[in-house]
């Protein structure tokens, strides 16, 4: 196994995106295509969100399986047996915790929170747009039957 001196790996990972991602570009491109209009890596919210349906009042994160912890005892398993271990664990965990926190931050606010998992977007984009339907349509049947 080739291990990267500490300048090879910091530029590696300078080379991943925050942005325009293909998770986000492959949800949006969806999006789109369903007539939905929407505002992205909107800085004016808590964890600046990939995609905002303002109209709606929901926001959507597109999350990396690793990055963010999907199956995060079985990913701790391995990283435990990896490289730098303590590094990659209290990062992900850190990214974990600060996740949770904008969550509640944004739901204090009003906002309905949505997080999809990269593969799940990149398998079946269509799947994820129903769910934001699906929320979009309970949240209009909250306001409409609210009075």
């Amino acid at each position: 196994m080739d291990v990267l001196t500490k300048e090879q790996r910091h530029k590696a990972m300078s080379h991943i995106k925050s942005k325009d991602t293909s998770i986000e570009v492959t949800l949006r491109k969806e999006l789109w295509a369903q007539g939905y209009r929407y505002r992205k890596n909107y800085k004016f919210l808590p964890g600046t969100p990939d995609i905002v349906l303002t109209k709606y009042k929901i926001v959507i994160f597109c999350d990396g399986e690793l990055f963010h912890g999907k199956n995060w005892q079985v990913q701790k398993n391995k990283l435990l047996r990896g490289n730098n271990p303590d590094f990659w664990v209290n990062k992900i965990e850190r990214n974990m915790k600060r996740d949770h926190e904008n969550n509640q931050k944004l739901l204090s606010m009003g906002w309905t929170v949505i997080r999809f998992w990269g593969n799940d977007i990149l398998k079946n984009p269509r799947q994820c747009v129903k769910i934001i339907e699906e929320t979009i349509f309970d949240n209009f049947e909250d306001d409409f039957f609210d009075f």
